[in-house]
């Protein structure tokens, strides 16, 4: 990641600063993009998906180990006013969360103190943008919205559970989000990267069959913790 972000830097700082060596006046680029009242765009981007676990008794905790998956999707931005836009950004995210059980007791085999949970969604977040005032080609803002997502991996309504290694969670989750980025207005786009919190504010686990089951027994909620980095091009 550190890469990626240095070679974006070069590649958007390069040509601005090899400009302003030759002129001394600032070239501004898309000067009337802003006054578009809507416009669509698209982005590409990365995230890392955890839980946060909340327990009924004080027991040896679970493990979360997240990974990093991506993400893709559209844009549909709304100008609102100067400094406000209301945006909707449907798209897909793939992601895999290993869960390790540190209490062994009730478990028969090594093997069933893990269980990886691989996740699709369909995120559909509706997000405010609050933007600075435009200087010369960048424009700083923060992101603020809810969202609800659709995970296509849920596994809700199958009728195995952990017993047959079957993690099941609910289908549908609501969140909110918060992030901040940067607009860049490059000569013929503007490429927006950002990063983001997102945070379930459901419950997210679909217990075991059993009652007494050693994976669900201790959980009283699951919910979904993640970072996203994303790259909009408009």
């Amino acid at each position: 990641m550190r890469i990626l972000f240095l070679v974006l830097a070069i590649f958007i700082l390069a040509p601005a600063a090899h400009g302003q060596r030759r002129s001394k006046e600032k070239v501004i680029n898309l000067q009337n993009f802003d006054k578009k009242k809507l416009r669509f765009g698209y982005y590409i981007g990365v995230n890392s998906y955890n839980y946060k676990v909340e327990y009924k008794k004080l027991l040896p905790e679970v493990l979360v180990k997240p990974t990093t998956g991506f993400n893709i999707g559209l844009v549909a931005d709304y100008r609102v006013f100067e400094y406000m836009n209301l945006r909707f950004e449907p798209g897909l995210s793939s992601t895999q969360r290993e869960l390790n059980f540190l209490d062994r007791s009730g478990f028969t085999k090594n093997s069933d103190t893990l269980r990886t949970v691989k996740s699709t969604y369909i995120h559909l977040p509706l997000l405010l943008k609050f933007s600075t005032k435009r200087l010369n080609n960048i424009r700083p803002y923060l992101l603020g919205g809810i969202a609800t997502s659709i995970n296509l991996s849920s596994n809700q309504d199958s009728p195995d559970d952990n017993v047959n290694r079957v993690f099941r969670t609910k289908t549908n989750t609501f969140y909110y989000e918060l992030g901040f980025g940067i607009d860049f207005y490059l000569y013929y786009f503007k490429f927006s990267p950002s990063i983001r919190g997102v945070f379930a504010i459901s419950d997210e686990l679909v217990p075991d069959i059993d009652p007494n089951s050693p994976w669900t027994k201790n959980i009283s909620g699951l919910k979904t913790r993640g970072i996203f980095i994303n790259f909009t091009f408009h």
